[in-house]
Protein backbone atom coordinates (compact mmCIF):
# COMPACT_ATOMS: atom_id res chain seq x y z
CA UNK A 1 0.00 0.00 0.00
CA UNK A 2 1.15 3.65 -0.87
CA UNK A 3 1.58 6.15 1.81
CA UNK A 4 -1.08 8.41 1.30
CA UNK A 5 -3.18 6.41 -0.64
CA UNK A 6 -7.09 7.62 -0.30
CA UNK A 7 -8.69 5.62 -2.36
CA UNK A 8 -11.99 3.26 -2.77
CA UNK A 9 -13.99 2.72 -5.44
CA UNK A 10 -17.60 2.00 -3.98
CA UNK A 11 -20.95 3.51 -3.79
CA UNK A 12 -19.77 6.02 -1.58
CA UNK A 13 -17.72 8.01 -4.06
CA UNK A 14 -18.45 11.54 -4.23
CA UNK A 15 -19.25 13.59 -7.08
CA UNK A 16 -17.86 16.49 -8.50
CA UNK A 17 -21.21 18.29 -10.36
CA UNK A 18 -20.10 21.62 -11.05
CA UNK A 19 -16.44 23.18 -12.42
CA UNK A 20 -15.48 26.87 -13.22
CA UNK A 21 -12.17 28.71 -12.77
CA UNK A 22 -11.26 32.77 -13.77
CA UNK A 23 -9.22 33.16 -17.48
CA UNK A 24 -5.18 32.80 -16.73
CA UNK A 25 -3.36 35.88 -16.20
CA UNK A 26 0.50 36.49 -17.00
CA UNK A 27 2.28 37.74 -13.65
CA UNK A 28 1.76 41.35 -13.51
CA UNK A 29 -0.81 41.19 -16.36
CA UNK A 30 -4.39 41.48 -16.88
CA UNK A 31 -5.04 40.82 -12.98
CA UNK A 32 -1.84 42.38 -11.85
CA UNK A 33 -3.83 44.91 -9.33
CA UNK A 34 -6.27 41.81 -8.13
CA UNK A 35 -5.78 40.13 -4.99
CA UNK A 36 -7.08 36.74 -4.14
CA UNK A 37 -10.56 37.80 -3.16
CA UNK A 38 -10.74 39.18 -6.07
CA UNK A 39 -9.95 36.29 -8.39
CA UNK A 40 -11.87 33.52 -6.42
CA UNK A 41 -15.01 35.27 -5.17
CA UNK A 42 -16.52 35.57 -8.63
CA UNK A 43 -15.92 32.10 -9.47
CA UNK A 44 -17.17 30.40 -5.92
CA UNK A 45 -20.10 33.20 -6.38
CA UNK A 46 -20.87 31.89 -9.59
CA UNK A 47 -20.78 28.05 -9.07
CA UNK A 48 -23.17 28.84 -5.49
CA UNK A 49 -25.51 30.26 -7.95
CA UNK A 50 -25.63 27.26 -10.34
CA UNK A 51 -26.38 24.48 -7.38
CA UNK A 52 -29.76 22.57 -7.90
CA UNK A 53 -32.23 23.88 -5.70
CA UNK A 54 -32.18 22.82 -2.20
CA UNK A 55 -28.72 22.35 -2.24
CA UNK A 56 -26.46 24.64 0.03
CA UNK A 57 -22.77 24.72 0.43
CA UNK A 58 -21.12 23.36 4.08
CA UNK A 59 -17.85 24.52 3.63
CA UNK A 60 -15.45 25.84 1.36
CA UNK A 61 -11.69 24.86 1.25
CA UNK A 62 -9.38 26.63 -1.07
CA UNK A 63 -5.77 26.45 -1.88
CA UNK A 64 -3.36 29.11 -1.61
CA UNK A 65 0.83 29.28 -1.75
CA UNK A 66 2.27 32.13 0.77
CA UNK A 67 -0.69 34.15 -0.15
CA UNK A 68 -2.02 37.43 2.25
CA UNK A 69 -2.08 35.49 5.11
CA UNK A 70 -4.86 34.62 7.82
CA UNK A 71 -7.82 32.42 5.92
CA UNK A 72 -8.18 33.77 1.88
CA UNK A 73 -10.79 30.77 2.12
CA UNK A 74 -12.79 32.53 4.65
CA UNK A 75 -12.73 36.11 3.06
CA UNK A 76 -13.51 34.81 -0.47
CA UNK A 77 -16.64 33.38 0.62
CA UNK A 78 -17.87 35.71 2.44
CA UNK A 79 -17.25 38.16 -0.30
CA UNK A 80 -18.98 35.85 -2.74
CA UNK A 81 -21.97 35.93 -0.67
CA UNK A 82 -22.00 32.74 0.84
CA UNK A 83 -23.83 32.51 4.24
CA UNK A 84 -21.75 33.10 7.05
CA UNK A 85 -22.63 29.86 8.35
CA UNK A 86 -20.61 27.92 5.31
CA UNK A 87 -16.89 27.02 7.18
CA UNK A 88 -13.92 27.65 5.20
CA UNK A 89 -10.74 26.45 5.15
CA UNK A 90 -7.50 27.43 3.24
CA UNK A 91 -4.41 24.71 2.78
CA UNK A 92 -1.23 24.88 1.09
CA UNK A 93 0.66 22.29 -0.16
CA UNK A 94 2.90 24.02 -2.41
CA UNK A 95 1.42 23.67 -6.07
CA UNK A 96 -0.85 20.94 -5.36
CA UNK A 97 -2.63 23.06 -3.15
CA UNK A 98 -5.43 23.03 -5.16
CA UNK A 99 -5.70 19.13 -5.60
CA UNK A 100 -5.39 18.73 -1.65
CA UNK A 101 -8.10 20.84 -1.52
CA UNK A 102 -10.36 18.72 -3.28
CA UNK A 103 -9.03 15.38 -1.62
CA UNK A 104 -10.16 17.31 1.28
CA UNK A 105 -13.87 17.99 0.22
CA UNK A 106 -13.49 13.93 -1.13
CA UNK A 107 -12.73 13.12 2.36
CA UNK A 108 -15.70 14.92 4.24
CA UNK A 109 -18.03 13.97 1.62
CA UNK A 110 -17.38 10.92 1.95
CA UNK A 111 -17.30 10.85 5.87
CA UNK A 112 -21.01 13.10 5.95
CA UNK A 113 -23.53 14.39 3.76
CA UNK A 114 -23.24 17.50 2.14
CA UNK A 115 -21.91 20.30 -0.52
CA UNK A 116 -18.26 21.49 -1.14
CA UNK A 117 -16.88 23.80 -2.97
CA UNK A 118 -12.90 23.50 -3.32
CA UNK A 119 -10.14 24.51 -5.40
CA UNK A 120 -7.50 27.21 -5.78
CA UNK A 121 -6.56 30.74 -5.65
CA UNK A 122 -3.26 32.00 -6.70
CA UNK A 123 -2.48 36.42 -7.10
CA UNK A 124 1.20 36.11 -7.54
CA UNK A 125 1.15 39.60 -8.81
CA UNK A 126 -0.03 41.16 -5.56
CA UNK A 127 1.05 39.02 -3.27
CA UNK A 128 3.17 40.60 -0.27
CA UNK A 129 7.11 40.65 -0.08
CA UNK A 130 8.59 38.14 2.67
CA UNK A 131 11.51 38.49 4.37
CA UNK A 132 13.54 36.60 6.95
CA UNK A 133 14.09 39.14 9.86
CA UNK A 134 17.98 40.15 9.99
CA UNK A 135 20.14 38.69 12.41
CA UNK A 136 24.05 39.90 14.33
CA UNK A 137 25.66 37.99 10.93
CA UNK A 138 23.12 39.29 8.25
CA UNK A 139 20.34 42.02 7.15
CA UNK A 140 16.53 41.48 6.32
CA UNK A 141 16.91 38.95 2.83
CA UNK A 142 13.45 38.99 0.86
CA UNK A 143 12.82 35.76 -0.60
CA UNK A 144 10.06 34.18 -3.32
CA UNK A 145 10.07 30.81 -1.63
CA UNK A 146 10.38 29.43 1.39
CA UNK A 147 12.64 25.66 1.46
CA UNK A 148 10.81 22.81 0.65
CA UNK A 149 13.87 20.46 2.39
CA UNK A 150 16.41 20.84 4.80
CA UNK A 151 20.10 19.46 4.79
CA UNK A 152 21.05 16.94 3.66
CA UNK A 153 18.82 17.75 0.36
CA UNK A 154 20.26 20.43 -1.91
CA UNK A 155 16.46 21.67 -2.40
CA UNK A 156 16.88 23.10 -5.72
CA UNK A 157 14.87 25.55 -7.92
CA UNK A 158 12.16 23.96 -9.63
CA UNK A 159 14.02 25.30 -13.27
CA UNK A 160 17.52 23.44 -12.01
CA UNK A 161 15.82 20.49 -10.82
CA UNK A 162 13.21 20.08 -14.46
CA UNK A 163 16.67 20.54 -15.97
CA UNK A 164 18.46 17.86 -14.18
CA UNK A 165 15.53 15.33 -14.26
CA UNK A 166 15.30 15.85 -18.15
CA UNK A 167 18.80 14.65 -18.48
CA UNK A 168 19.11 12.18 -16.12
CA UNK A 169 15.63 11.26 -18.31
CA UNK A 170 17.21 11.18 -21.91
CA UNK A 171 15.19 14.51 -22.56
CA UNK A 172 16.46 16.16 -24.96
CA UNK A 173 16.23 20.26 -25.94
CA UNK A 174 14.90 19.41 -29.52
CA UNK A 175 11.98 17.23 -27.88
CA UNK A 176 10.80 19.80 -25.35
CA UNK A 177 10.95 22.69 -28.04
CA UNK A 178 8.46 20.10 -29.79
CA UNK A 179 6.60 19.76 -26.74
CA UNK A 180 5.95 23.30 -25.78
CA UNK A 181 5.28 24.28 -29.71
CA UNK A 182 2.19 21.64 -29.49
CA UNK A 183 1.16 22.91 -25.72
CA UNK A 184 0.67 26.77 -27.00
CA UNK A 185 -0.67 25.21 -30.58
CA UNK A 186 -3.19 23.42 -28.83
CA UNK A 187 -4.27 26.42 -26.19
CA UNK A 188 -4.73 28.93 -29.24
CA UNK A 189 -7.12 26.51 -31.13
CA UNK A 190 -9.01 25.34 -28.26
CA UNK A 191 -9.09 29.27 -26.96
CA UNK A 192 -10.44 30.27 -30.60
CA UNK A 193 -13.21 27.70 -30.93
CA UNK A 194 -14.33 28.68 -27.93
CA UNK A 195 -13.60 25.58 -25.68
CA UNK A 196 -12.89 27.45 -22.69
CA UNK A 197 -15.92 29.78 -22.40
CA UNK A 198 -18.50 27.32 -20.72
CA UNK A 199 -15.83 26.87 -17.95
CA UNK A 200 -14.77 30.77 -17.62
CA UNK A 201 -15.65 33.40 -15.72
CA UNK A 202 -15.36 36.74 -16.59
CA UNK A 203 -13.04 38.65 -14.50
CA UNK A 204 -12.73 42.66 -14.30
CA UNK A 205 -14.16 42.21 -17.98
CA UNK A 206 -11.12 39.45 -18.95
CA UNK A 207 -12.45 36.33 -20.84
CA UNK A 208 -9.83 34.83 -22.39
CA UNK A 209 -6.60 33.17 -21.31
CA UNK A 210 -3.58 35.60 -21.47
CA UNK A 211 -0.55 33.70 -22.54
CA UNK A 212 -1.02 31.47 -25.51
CA UNK A 213 1.40 32.56 -28.14
CA UNK A 214 0.16 32.95 -31.30
CA UNK A 215 3.31 33.00 -32.78
CA UNK A 216 5.97 30.98 -31.78
CA UNK A 217 7.44 28.39 -34.42
CA UNK A 218 10.25 26.05 -33.69
CA UNK A 219 12.72 27.89 -34.99
CA UNK A 220 11.85 30.60 -32.62
CA UNK A 221 12.20 28.44 -29.68
CA UNK A 222 15.15 27.02 -31.13
CA UNK A 223 16.46 30.28 -30.41
CA UNK A 224 15.72 30.58 -26.81
CA UNK A 225 18.76 30.19 -24.43
CA UNK A 226 19.28 27.44 -21.15
CA UNK A 227 17.06 29.14 -18.65
CA UNK A 228 18.31 27.80 -15.38
CA UNK A 229 22.60 26.58 -16.11
CA UNK A 230 24.69 26.49 -18.69
CA UNK A 231 24.50 23.80 -21.00
CA UNK A 232 21.48 22.61 -19.94
CA UNK A 233 17.76 22.43 -21.85
CA UNK A 234 14.80 24.00 -20.23
CA UNK A 235 14.30 27.18 -21.68
CA UNK A 236 11.60 30.44 -20.63
CA UNK A 237 9.75 28.88 -23.65
CA UNK A 238 9.96 25.09 -22.23
CA UNK A 239 8.30 26.17 -19.11
CA UNK A 240 5.42 27.13 -17.69
CA UNK A 241 4.45 31.06 -17.21
CA UNK A 242 4.06 31.95 -13.93
CA UNK A 243 0.50 33.22 -13.24
CA UNK A 244 -2.97 34.52 -11.38
CA UNK A 245 -6.09 32.91 -11.14
CA UNK A 246 -8.06 30.73 -9.33
CA UNK A 247 -11.06 27.69 -9.82
CA UNK A 248 -13.03 25.87 -7.65
CA UNK A 249 -15.66 22.87 -8.22
CA UNK A 250 -18.67 21.55 -6.45
CA UNK A 251 -18.60 18.39 -4.93
CA UNK A 252 -21.35 16.21 -3.09
CA UNK A 253 -21.79 12.98 -1.44
CA UNK A 254 -22.90 9.41 -3.41
CA UNK A 255 -26.50 9.82 -1.94
CA UNK A 256 -26.95 13.03 -2.55
CA UNK A 257 -25.72 12.85 -6.14
CA UNK A 258 -28.22 9.91 -6.60
CA UNK A 259 -31.27 12.14 -4.96
CA UNK A 260 -30.53 15.07 -7.71
CA UNK A 261 -29.77 13.05 -10.19
CA UNK A 262 -27.61 15.05 -12.25
CA UNK A 263 -24.09 14.67 -14.65
CA UNK A 264 -20.88 14.61 -13.18
CA UNK A 265 -17.56 13.32 -12.22
CA UNK A 266 -17.44 10.32 -9.60
CA UNK A 267 -13.95 10.77 -7.55
CA UNK A 268 -12.97 7.14 -7.90
CA UNK A 269 -9.27 8.14 -6.37
CA UNK A 270 -7.22 10.37 -4.71
CA UNK A 271 -3.46 9.16 -4.20
CA UNK A 272 -0.63 12.02 -2.73
CA UNK A 273 2.61 10.48 -2.56
CA UNK A 274 6.90 11.34 -2.25
CA UNK A 275 9.93 10.97 -4.27
CA UNK A 276 12.95 12.52 -4.37
CA UNK A 277 13.38 16.00 -2.77
CA UNK A 278 15.76 16.74 -5.53
CA UNK A 279 13.54 15.85 -8.45
CA UNK A 280 10.11 17.33 -7.06
CA UNK A 281 9.20 17.33 -11.04
CA UNK A 282 9.31 13.19 -10.13
CA UNK A 283 6.25 13.19 -7.96
CA UNK A 284 3.40 12.53 -11.00
CA UNK A 285 5.19 9.00 -11.59
CA UNK A 286 4.67 7.44 -8.28
CA UNK A 287 1.02 9.49 -7.68
CA UNK A 288 -0.32 8.10 -11.06
CA UNK A 289 1.33 4.97 -10.46
CA UNK A 290 -0.76 4.51 -6.97
CA UNK A 291 -4.34 5.66 -8.16
CA UNK A 292 -3.89 3.42 -11.23
CA UNK A 293 -2.81 0.33 -8.84
CA UNK A 294 -5.80 1.09 -6.13
CA UNK A 295 -8.25 1.67 -8.57
CA UNK A 296 -7.63 -1.11 -10.94
CA UNK A 297 -8.03 0.88 -14.17
CA UNK A 298 -5.42 1.42 -16.81
CA UNK A 299 -3.52 4.07 -18.62
CA UNK A 300 -5.00 2.76 -21.89
CA UNK A 301 -8.75 2.42 -20.42
CA UNK A 302 -8.48 6.26 -20.07
CA UNK A 303 -10.30 8.79 -22.09
CA UNK A 304 -8.35 12.19 -21.06
CA UNK A 305 -5.03 12.94 -18.90
CA UNK A 306 -4.12 16.22 -17.89
CA UNK A 307 -0.93 16.66 -16.32
CA UNK A 308 0.53 19.76 -15.05
CA UNK A 309 3.06 21.29 -17.40
CA UNK A 310 5.36 22.71 -15.12
CA UNK A 311 8.22 22.00 -17.87
CA UNK A 312 8.63 20.55 -20.84
CA UNK A 313 11.78 18.74 -20.11
CA UNK A 314 9.54 17.65 -16.70
CA UNK A 315 6.26 16.28 -17.87
CA UNK A 316 8.06 14.25 -20.67
CA UNK A 317 10.48 12.67 -17.99
CA UNK A 318 6.89 11.62 -16.29
CA UNK A 319 5.25 10.42 -19.46
CA UNK A 320 8.11 8.15 -20.53
CA UNK A 321 8.47 6.97 -16.45
CA UNK A 322 4.76 6.01 -16.89
CA UNK A 323 4.86 4.49 -20.37
CA UNK A 324 2.67 7.14 -21.32
CA UNK A 325 2.42 8.29 -25.14
CA UNK A 326 3.38 12.51 -24.51
CA UNK A 327 0.38 13.14 -26.97
CA UNK A 328 -2.18 12.45 -24.56
CA UNK A 329 -1.36 15.18 -22.44
CA UNK A 330 -3.66 17.96 -22.12
CA UNK A 331 -5.48 17.80 -25.38
CA UNK A 332 -6.39 21.58 -25.15
CA UNK A 333 -3.17 22.39 -24.11
CA UNK A 334 -1.87 22.45 -20.49
CA UNK A 335 0.64 25.11 -18.18
CA UNK A 336 2.96 25.82 -20.53
CA UNK A 337 0.81 27.37 -23.22
CA UNK A 338 -2.28 28.38 -20.48
CA UNK A 339 0.41 29.34 -17.47
CA UNK A 340 0.20 27.73 -13.95
CA UNK A 341 -1.39 29.87 -11.06
CA UNK A 342 -0.21 27.88 -8.70
CA UNK A 343 -2.06 27.04 -6.06
CA UNK A 344 -5.10 27.11 -8.43
CA UNK A 345 -3.68 24.80 -10.84
CA UNK A 346 -4.58 21.38 -9.31
CA UNK A 347 -7.89 22.59 -9.37
CA UNK A 348 -7.80 23.47 -13.22
CA UNK A 349 -7.00 20.38 -14.15
CA UNK A 350 -10.18 19.01 -12.26
CA UNK A 351 -12.23 21.71 -14.39
CA UNK A 352 -10.49 20.83 -17.46
CA UNK A 353 -11.31 17.44 -17.08
CA UNK A 354 -15.51 18.44 -16.15
CA UNK A 355 -15.65 20.21 -19.65
CA UNK A 356 -13.83 17.20 -21.33
CA UNK A 357 -15.61 14.76 -20.13
CA UNK A 358 -18.99 16.23 -19.15
CA UNK A 359 -19.91 19.15 -20.55
CA UNK A 360 -18.87 17.34 -23.95
CA UNK A 361 -21.17 14.24 -23.34
CA UNK A 362 -17.75 12.37 -24.18
CA UNK A 363 -17.95 10.49 -20.78
CA UNK A 364 -15.15 7.91 -19.65
CA UNK A 365 -12.13 7.77 -17.32
CA UNK A 366 -9.91 10.81 -16.90
CA UNK A 367 -6.45 11.55 -14.97
CA UNK A 368 -5.09 14.51 -13.67
CA UNK A 369 -1.53 14.83 -12.11
CA UNK A 370 0.13 17.30 -10.56
CA UNK A 371 4.05 17.75 -8.71
CA UNK A 372 4.76 19.58 -6.13
CA UNK A 373 7.82 20.90 -4.47
CA UNK A 374 9.70 19.17 -1.62
CA UNK A 375 9.07 16.21 -3.90
CA UNK A 376 5.41 15.12 -4.20
CA UNK A 377 2.77 14.65 -6.47
CA UNK A 378 -0.95 14.83 -6.55
CA UNK A 379 -3.31 12.41 -8.61
CA UNK A 380 -7.02 12.06 -8.99
CA UNK A 381 -9.01 9.27 -10.55
CA UNK A 382 -12.53 10.34 -12.15
CA UNK A 383 -15.40 8.88 -13.88
CA UNK A 384 -18.02 10.88 -15.88
CA UNK A 385 -21.28 10.03 -14.97
CA UNK A 386 -24.64 10.14 -16.45
CA UNK A 387 -27.87 10.61 -14.96
CA UNK A 388 -28.66 6.81 -14.23
CA UNK A 389 -25.43 4.97 -14.00
CA UNK A 390 -23.73 3.45 -11.36
CA UNK A 391 -20.12 2.39 -9.96
CA UNK A 392 -18.88 -0.15 -11.55
CA UNK A 393 -16.82 -3.15 -9.93
CA UNK A 394 -12.85 -1.68 -9.65
CA UNK A 395 -13.63 1.33 -11.31
CA UNK A 396 -13.94 -0.55 -14.22
CA UNK A 397 -16.42 -0.97 -17.63
CA UNK A 398 -17.36 2.46 -18.87
CA UNK A 399 -20.16 1.17 -20.67
CA UNK A 400 -22.62 2.82 -18.68
CA UNK A 401 -21.18 6.45 -18.28
CA UNK A 402 -22.72 9.46 -19.89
Amino acid sequence: MIPGSLTETDDRSPVIIGALRTPIGNRHGIFRELDTTALAAPVIGALAAQLPAGLEPSELVLGNVRGPGGNPARVAALAAGLDPRVAALTVDRQCGSGMAALEYAWHRCRSMPGVVLAGGVQAVSTQPLTAWPPTADSPARSYERAPFAPPPWNDPEMGLAADLLAEEHGIGRERQDAYALRSHQRAVTARQAGVFAAETVDIAGHHLDERPRWGFTAARLARFPPQFRTGGTVTAASSCGVSDGAAALVMVDAATHARIGVPGLRVLGCVTAGCDPDRPGWGIVPAVQGVLEHTGVGLDEISVVELNEAFAGQVLACADGLGLDERRICPDGGAIGLGHPWAASGAILLVRLFSALVRSGRGGYGLAAIAIGGGQGSAMLVQACSLTSSVAPAGRSGEELA
